[in-house]
This record gives structure tokens, C-alpha cells and sequence, in this order.
């Protein structure tokens, strides 16, 4: 004879769950957008070592790079410096060469190209699928690896491209 009425949530409960169910769905979305390849972005085709200077840094502030101040009109050449690394033993094709080992441990590392005086790898983060790219080259001229780490995509990398360098620096056991 009591038989229990439901009454429908208020509107604002309604509202609130809308809101939770849209942004579970946004949040798959951009899950599934990033496991597919919407943020790795396009490989820069101009990397490589040209008139003894690799690719300038980012224009945003999400790169390295040890001849920052080679380009004295890139806008983040400041915060983009970093020291090269130093020789392993003083030979640069054997520190190119324990370069390849680190940088093949490291997660989410693939190297893309490797000669004795270069080496280009790319990383790729787990979920978002970032991508960066990353360039070693031994400079006979300065007796250092210059190189450069920067991200594809966004205007800031938080750190990331610095500390990965300094943690290969780190593996090398050389000082930066």
C-alpha cells in the first residue's frame, strides 16, 4: 500500500551527471585520438648536421639545445641551452656509440638513424603519445657531442627534453 515513489533527481543532479558523463567521454576520446598518433606530430625533415650546426632550438619553449647560441635570433635560445656532452675516454665515435646503448634502454626510445660522428632517435611518451626528437653529433672542432632534444608539438614540454638529457649525461657518468 506504501509502494515507494521515485521521485527523479533534481535538476541539478541531472545536470552534474551530464557534465561527469560528457567528460568521461571527452577523456576516451582523447585517449583514443592520442593511442592513434593525433599528437606524435610530423618529423622534422630538416635534422641533421648542416655548416657544423644542428636544427636551431624551438621557437617555443619546449627544447635544447647545446649550440643555442649559434642562433642568435631563435627567441628561446636562453632557455634552451644546455652544456654538450663530453667525450667518453676522448673519442667521439666511442661516445657516440655508448650514447646508442643509453639512449636504447631508455623507455619509449627508438633510434632512427645512427652514423659514427651522429645520432637521431626519437621518444615517444606512453599515453599521450608525444613524440621528440633527439640529435647527437660529435663536433671535431669544439672535442664535445652537440645536441639538441625538442618536442614536435605544444609550446611547452615541462622539462621534459632537459631532463632527458641530463639523464643520458647522468648514464655517461661525464659532467655537463
Amino acid at each position: 500500500r506504501f509502494a515507494a515513489r521515485r521521485r527523479a533527481p533534481p535538476l541539478m543532479a541531472r545536470r552534474a551527471m551530464q557534465v561527469v558523463v560528457w567528460l568521461i567521454v571527452a577523456a576516451v576520446a582523447v585517449l583514443v585520438a592520442a593511442r592513434l598518433g593525433a599528437f606524435s606530430g610530423r618529423a622534422p625533415s630538416n635534422l641533421g648536421v648542416r655548416e657544423g650546426k644542428l636544427k636551431p632550438p624551438s621557437r617555443t619553449p619546449n627544447s635544447v639545445s647545446s649550440q643555442a647560441d649559434l642562433w642568435p635570433d631563435a627567441p628561446q635560445k636562453d632557455s634552451a641551452h644546455i652544456a654538450p656532452i663530453a667525450l667518453v675516454g676522448g673519442d667521439g665515435k666511442a661516445t657516440i656509440a655508448r650514447i646508442a646503448q643509453v639512449v636504447e634502454g631508455l623507455p619509449g626510445a627508438k633510434i632512427v638513424e645512427r652514423r659514427d660522428d651522429y645520432l637521431y632517435a626519437q621518444f615517444t611518451t606512453a599515453v599521450m603519445r608525444f613524440v621528440d626528437d633527439v640529435e647527437f653529433w660529435f663536433d671535431p672542432a669544439v672535442g664535445a657531442v652537440q645536441v639538441r632534444s625538442a618536442s614536435r608539438v605544444g609550446s611547452s614540454d615541462l622539462g621534459v627534453n632537459r631532463a632527458r638529457i641530463e639523464n643520458i649525461r647522468a648514464r655517461l657518468g661525464t659532467a655537463g
